[in-house]
């Protein structure tokens, strides 16, 4: 059976502007029946590293909050700490930077809580028995909230080819020992025709399992995490992922946390995607490229599954914007996402998500 998944462009009119749009899409996509009054609603959202401006606009947040507290719901934004170096890798600077990005309480009015405590620890064990683990280790006051509201912006990725619903739960929700247990399977490697020893690499990395060494990066496999952080900071392509069967058996790390996540949020989760300022890269970076398609609007469901693959599906539709990174599969209906990361096989986690029983990837698209 297929899952409903709405939809709005962003067209607006004197009679309704996209807030109000936004708010009807909710209403429409089933957000009432998610939230009863005096749940603790936990709104999990990416805050967007210091220099990146891709992420999902505070106002709109805003809006998301407003609808939360007329159901009668007490929301909370929320995101757990990054295993690497950058400015969301502990509660207190973590808080600093979604401020600095715009989400202080004056602005979104609902408070901000650091899912997983003060240094990533603050974590609940969530029995799932699946193939890759036994055990997901999951921020704590996700697992605490009576009612969980994903709002993901959707981009690609470096990893996991694109990040949406599931990237923003599996490993946006997962504590910093559950974030390396994902990436545990990731080891980059050093191009040494390429590098030039400037560095950059070395004062990103939270584990110092780089050093230049006679002006060429070397890594120290023991320590590195595989968090990914070295191949997105070098701008001359020096550090790559060895492909080999890292990337399935990550996006399949990522898929069962999903699954731990949503355990105890049955018929208590809702799920957006904003498929807007559509950047390569992850907002983790502390800068994003510019947009490979146009925006495109706003999708909402019940379904973790489906408003994945409706999101995919409506960004390979159109055709690359002129001046964007995307050099080949420029063309409306050709995969954008491939054409960015050749080497991800970015359905993996659709369907491995399909086959735990987390939704469904056939849907039917409504445009309201």
């Amino acid at each position: 059976m297929q899952s409903n998944v709405y939809f709005i462009d962003l067209r607006a009119t004197p009679k309704e502007n996209f807030l109000s749009k936004l708010k009807r899409l909710m209403e429409t996509a089933g957000i009432s029946s998610v939230i009863d009054k005096k749940d603790l609603v936990a709104v999990k959202l990416h805050f967007g590293e210091l220099g990146n401006t891709a992420f999902i606009r505070p106002v709109y947040i805003r809006k998301i909050v407003e609808i939360i507290k007329e159901l009668g719901g007490d929301p909370f934004l929320t995101d757990a700490n990054t295993v690497y170096a950058g400015t969301r890798g502990s509660a207190p600077s973590h808080l600093t930077t979604a401020i600095q990005n715009g989400f202080a309480y004056a602005v979104v009015e609902a408070p901000l809580v650091i899912a997983d405590g003060l240094r990533g620890r603050t974590e609940t064990g969530i029995v799932i028995n699946q193939k890759r683990f036994k055990k997901a280790y999951i921020g704590t006051e996700i697992i605490h909230a009576d009612t969980l509201i994903s709002v993901a912006h959707f981009k690609g990725h470096e990893l996991s080819g694109f990040g949406g619903t599931i990237k923003n739960l599996g490993m946006g929700c997962a504590s910093r020992k559950g974030k390396l247990a994902q990436h545990s399977t990731v080891n980059p490697q050093i191009n040494v025709e390429k590098c030039e020893g400037c560095g950059d690499c070395v004062l990103r990395c939270s584990q110092k399992a780089l050093s230049v060494i006679e002006k060429k990066a070397v890594l120290d496999s023991k320590k590195c995490i595989g968090c990914g952080e070295c191949i997105l900071i070098c701008e001359k392509g020096a550090v790559e992922i060895e492909w080999n069967q890292s990337i399935p058996v990550f996006l399949e790390n990522m898929v069962e946390y999903t699954l731990a996540v949503l355990k105890n949020k049955s018929g208590k989760g809702f799920f957006i995607n904003f498929i807007t300022d559509v950047s390569p890269a992850c907002d983790c970076m502390p800068v994003n490229d510019a947009p490979i398609v146009r925006n495109i609007g706003v999708v909402a469901s019940t379904d973790p599954v489906a408003i994945d693959q409706a999101s995919v599906d409506l960004v390979n539709s159109e055709a690359a914007l002129p001046g964007s990174c995307l050099t080949v599969n420029t063309a409306p209906g050709e995969d954008k996402f491939k054409g960015i990361y050749p080497k991800v096989d970015w359905q993996i986690q659709l369907d491995y998500a399909q086959e735990l029983g987390l939704g469904n990837k056939e849907y039917n698209l409504v445009r309201i």
